[in-house]
């Protein structure tokens, strides 16, 4: 009698147990939480047009970078954020305002990668057709993608975020 009641008093200590390893943060399904959306405000462009960019006789002996002419996503309408081994997956999905945008991506909102505050932020971008395109309906307008993030860069990291027009959506940590 005393075995079997010993044997059930320390089986139920260790199940109460595993309900606070189940909501702590040394779990790894707890990292990251669900996505939620938030409004976004307007920021002004920080290139001024006024200030001519350099010219001169040896400016085009330079390699000229290939410039990115994305446009942001009108809506952010999911944020995921995936444990991979090495680090995480972020995949974004947006909402456009018509169909046919190509060459999707999250762009870094500072050029370093850095988080500000805690905070990494991307913004999803995409091209536009330079011709008309129908705009369909919600799911054809949608589209997803993603960055990789390694452990490195996850340092310091409390939250990351995804800037569309409209909102953004934040997933912490």
């Amino acid at each position: 009698m005393r075995k079997t009641f010993s044997a059930l008093l320390v089986s139920t200590l260790v199940l109460t147990g595993c309900a606070t390893v189940r909501d702590s943060r040394a779990n790894p399904f707890n990292w990251f939480g669900s996505a939620r959306s938030e409004p976004i405000t307007r920021q002004e462009a920080s290139d001024n047009p006024l200030i001519p960019q350099r010219t001169g006789l040896f400016s085009s002996s330079k390699s000229k970078e290939v410039i990115y002419t994305g446009r942001p996503f009108e809506q952010i309408i999911d944020l995921t954020i995936e444990e991979v081994p090495g680090g995480a997956v972020v995949r974004a999905t947006g909402r456009a305002d018509r169909q046919g945008i190509y060459e999707v991506q999250l762009t870094p909102a500072n050029e370093d990668e850095l988080p500000v505050d805690g905070v990494l932020t991307y913004r999803l971008e995409g091209i536009e057709p330079s011709e008309a395109t129908a705009i369909g309906t919600e799911p054809t307008r949608e589209v997803t993608a993603g960055r990789k993030l390694t452990n490195q860069k996850l340092t310091g990291v409390s939250s990351i975020r995804v800037e569309g027009l409209r909102n953004a959506m934040t997933s912490r940590r």
